[in-house]
């Protein structure tokens, strides 16, 4: 058991996770799994550059026709959307640093209210707060959803049609910098 959590650990503060062969990784945290300045919002108190970080994933389950991307903050009041992108081409393997996504696919609208990435800002006065990147394989082209589709409905579009998904976890709190 020990040696399972160990290794679920380093699989945490590499940013890679594996579902089976599907795997993730995320170029978002530093060394001890913390979300990096660069990739933190930058209004409401927190100063970082609201740049979305790259996120890559190889393997995914035979029968993908595309994907959707979803980050979640569960620790927020409420639960807090970061950023969910859907109707993403079964070929992507990648999204850039830039949050460039590839023709066809968009971004819905986050709980900040863009649909982009907006990155982390917790209250100051919580203790760190998770961020959990997950990237579901989907055995269709497109969800169906629209410019008006809520994350929350839009989640249980994709959980009616996800055949696999890989997730990892990161945190970031303003009291730790």
């Amino acid at each position: 058991m020990t040696k399972i959590l160990t290794l679920l650990a380093m699989l945490a503060l590499s940013g890679v996770a594996h579902a089976g062969q599907f795997s993730l990784h995320v170029d978002a945290a530093d060394a001890h799994g913390h979300v990096r300045p660069q990739f933190v919002y930058n209004a409401g108190g927190c100063h970082g550059q609201d740049v979305s970080p790259k996120v890559a994933w190889s393997d995914p389950p035979k029968g993908t026709q595309g994907f959707a991307l979803t980050v979640y903050d569960p620790d927020a009041k409420g639960g807090w959307w970061h950023w969910m992108a859907v109707d993403i081409p079964p070929i992507t393997r990648a999204i850039q640093q830039d949050g460039t996504l590839p023709p066809g696919a968009y971004a819905l609208t986050n709980s900040f209210g863009h649909a982009r990435w907006d990155g982390p800002c917790p209250p100051g006065t919580d203790a760190p707060h998770h961020y959990v990147f997950t990237l579901y394989a989907l055995d269709t082209p497109a969800l169906g959803a629209d410019d008006s589709t809520t994350p929350e409905a839009a989640k249980a579009l994709i959980q009616k049609h996800a055949i696999g998904k890989a997730s990892v976890t990161f945190t970031y709190g303003r009291q730790s910098r």
